[in-house]
């Protein structure tokens, strides 16, 4: 299949699937990917922009797709690199990503990018909804290598390598954690085809260990609205950990049959949350 009728799949699967979500609310959807309609609503300042944030062995690529469909229905979208290196610090770099957009802003997290939104939207009244896909959505002093362990059903554990890494002081102390190249079709991503998998696997940037086990803060959540898209086939954050945490934060949910990476595989769905978010919020 070729890139532009896989495009073209994907959108009329957005249009699809947000045409009752936005028709109930009086906004609308192109029914194609028209270029002047698109520029036309990103330059009249009327949608938000939508940063969106990886995790862990991950990196910004895998927006991919929702950034083509996002930018096809006029949305302005950032996907910054996260730096995967500590709760607080990567909190207030895409922070102060958030300080350079005027506007209204979506803010989505996937799998560790959820605990990074839910500290950098603090102090950002521009901030008018969080979008938690496949993602942590913590309380103050919770980890996600804590969460993660707290269900029963996640295979991270299993399949981390830790490599240690030298500090400026010269000693040893840093561990990197990544995901076992044999392993990270089935924990990771276990809907993509082999040949993605392996290329992912191959490209993944580690999570900290001081990162993935570092306490987050005072979670914004409690003064922004959420929405919440629960992939039930996760073998990262187990299901039944990402309904507790949407419980308890008041989202909106959606659970979809979906490995870890949820924008990868059903992008159309992940979209599709993100303009529900803005529907209610615009």
């Amino acid at each position: 299949m070729t890139p532009l009728r896989r495009f073209g799949n994907l959108l009329g699967t957005l249009v699809a699937s947000c045409a009752l979500i936005l028709g109930l609310s009086g906004a609308t959807v192109p029914a194609s990917a028209d270029s002047t309609t698109s520029a036309d609503s990103a330059s009249s300042g009327a949608k938000p922009t939508v940063v969106l944030v990886h995790g862990a062995f991950a990196d910004a690529s895998g927006f991919n797709d929702m950034i083509t469909m996002l930018g096809a229905a006029g949305f302005p979208v950032i996907a910054p690199a996260n730096p995967l290196r500590e709760v607080a610090g990567d909190a207030a770099y895409i922070s102060s990503v958030l300080d350079t957009i005027p506007g209204p802003i979506i803010l989505v997290g996937h799998s560790y990018g959820g605990i990074v939104i839910t500290n950098a939207a603090r102090g950002h009244d521009n901030v008018k909804a969080l979008v938690y896909l496949g993602a942590f959505a913590p309380d103050q002093g919770e980890s996600a290598l804590q969460l993660a362990g707290q269900f029963p059903g996640s295979k991270l554990g299993e399949a981390l390598l830790a490599r240690h890494y030298p500090l400026p002081d010269g000693t040893k102390n840093g561990v990197d954690g990544y995901i076992t190249a044999e392993k990270f079709r089935e924990v990771f991503a276990a809907d993509l085809p082999a040949y993605k998998t392996r290329q992912m696997a191959a490209t993944q940037r580690p999570g900290s260990v001081t990162g993935l086990s570092g306490g987050s803060g005072e979670p914004a959540w409690k003064t922004i609205p959420s929405w919440y898209l629960i992939p039930a086939q996760d073998n990262v954050i187990p299901p039944a950990a990402q309904r507790f945490m949407a419980e308890r934060a008041g989202s909106k949910v959606r659970e979809i049959n979906s490995s870890h990476v949820v924008m990868m595989s059903h992008p159309a769905a992940a979209t599709a949350v993100v303009l529900s978010a803005y529907a209610a919020t615009r």
